[in-house]
Formats: C-alpha cells, structure tokens, sequence
C-alpha cells in the first residue's frame, strides 16, 4: 500500500514540476491541423562520441549495450542522471541545449561510421498547446529488435534535402554529391501519460499524437521531436545498424535542457505557432 502511495505521490509531484515549469501565456490553441505547418524550433549538433552505453535500458551497467554513436551531451555515458548532464558540455549551438541523444552505431562493411552531426526538429503534434518535457523524461522511439521495415511514420532513410531519392524503409544508395549523403530519421512520440519519466519497456509512457490530439490514456501534449543523423557516405548494400540488421533503427532522448530555455522555446515557438527555425 505503501508503494502505491509513493508511485501516485510521485507520479502528482512530476506533474506539478511540468505545470510550474510551463508558463500560461501565449498559448493559442491551434484552429486546424494547417496551423501546426512549420511550426517548430531546430537544434544542430555535430557527433560527440561512440560508447557501449545506454543509460536508460542499462543504466549504471557501462558495456552492456549495443554500440551508439552519441550527440549533444558530451558526457553520456552509463551513469548519466539529469544532474551529470547538465553538468556537461554540448555539441549542440544552442546555449542550454545539454539533452542527451542517441542512436545505434552505423557500419559499413562492418567498420563504424560516424555520423556527420545532427539535425533535430522540435514540432507542435496537437491543436491543444504543449507543455515542456519534465526534467529527466527518458524517450525511445523505434525498435532495436525489428527485422523487417517499420513504420515510416516513425523512422525512415533518405538522402540529403538536394536530392530526389525518396523515403525508404532501406537503405538507398545516394548521389556521392556534396548534400546528398545518407540521412537516417527518427521521428519521437509527443503525448505523455503525465504520470512516469520512463516506463518498464521505456515506451508506454509515450504515445503518438493522432489527427492532432492526444489519446485519453497519454493525455498531455509534449514537443514531438524527430531526430536526423547525417552520415558521410552514400549508403548501399553495406550498411547495417550496430542493433542488428537494417531495420532496427531506434533512437533515444534523455531530457536534461536547462529547462528555462527549453520552456522558452516551447512557448515562444511552439505555443506561440511560430516557426522559429534553426538555433533560434
């Protein structure tokens, strides 16, 4: 019984956090899906370092995981909390931007490749407005152990934005042209349960935003965020995933913006339905 209590006091408290870190103004609910086009702020970041780490499905156990090439947060490893990250640095531009991201190690051929940097969108999902992500939130999106194409709402390949190869469930080869090497996507959930910072299989806390809501279970809207890792090669036949295969691309967020800027944007971009574009 006790536990109980400590889990719903808990899950109360977290709430509360997200409400006293989310300012009331400026936050218009959307008239139509058309309203939420464009809207969004963009972070970029170049490649910080590659570590058999992962401090949400293993955390404290240094070695355990698959390979992941890791941006942002310099300092991620095994043993991350919201306090080391924030104590870090970033390869982020944007000043407060100390958030951990990370996804598995591509090879070609079998050698690691790393990626290039970074691209990633924060959008508004939802006519309803957003609140910022709680400190210490722990998303994962995609599954590391698929073995056929998923969904290409949630992670596709393609080349760079100069070239015409369209969105794949594999691998394309690409253009060996300046701006057209091997993109890999990664598109997150946005409606949180409001209750857990992660969850037993570090999913069903999150849902999917659908037709511009929030599903009943996964109440409170949340940025969406889809993460871009930009390789320097041209893909083909050689490529694989340190997860396994070709089809287990995955991708992690550990929220740990210094959430003052992060509440900014937030309501200064998303709430407020501008598009506020790259290190804004």
């Amino acid at each position: 019984m006790r536990v109980c209590l400590a889990v719903a006091a808990l899950g109360v408290a977290v709430w509360m956090a997200v409400l006293a870190h989310t300012s009331e103004a400026a936050r218009p609910a959307a008239r139509d899906l058309r309203a939420l086009q464009g809207v969004n702020f963009v972070g970029s970041c170049t490649f910080s370092h590659m570590a058999m780490d992962d401090p949400i499905v293993y955390p404290r156990q240094p070695g355990a995981s698959h390979d992941h090439s890791f941006v942002g947060n310099t300092t991620t490893n095994a043993f991350s909390t919201v306090r080391s990250l924030r104590a870090g640095s970033s390869t982020c531009k944007r000043d407060g931007e100390t958030a951990a991201y990370w996804m598995p190690t591509l090879l070609l051929n079998g050698q690691m490749v790393a990626p290039a940097g970074a691209t990633i969108y924060y959008r508004r999902k939802t006519l309803a407005p957003l609140h910022a992500f709680p400190a210490g939130l722990k998303l994962i999106a995609g599954d590391r152990h698929a073995t056929s194409a998923q969904g290409l709402q949630i992670t596709y390949w393609n080349c760079g934005a100069a070239s015409s190869v369209p969105a794949s469930t594999d691998v394309p080869t690409c253009p060996n042209t300046r701006g057209q090497g091997l993109r890999l996507h990664v598109n997150f959930p946005s409606c949180w349960d409001g209750k857990h910072l992660d969850s037993a299989d570090h999913q069903s806390h999150m849902a999917y935003a659908l037709r511009g809501a929030c599903p009943e279970s996964h109440p409170i809207g949340l940025p969406a965020i889809s993460l871009i890792y930009r390789y320097p090669i041209t893909g083909g036949s050689g490529v694989t995933l340190s997860s396994g295969g070709r089809f287990s691309a995955h991708a992690d967020f550990f929220n740990a913006w210094r959430q003052g800027t992060l509440v900014s944007l937030v309501n200064g971009c998303l709430n407020a339905l501008r598009h506020c574009g790259r290190d804004s």
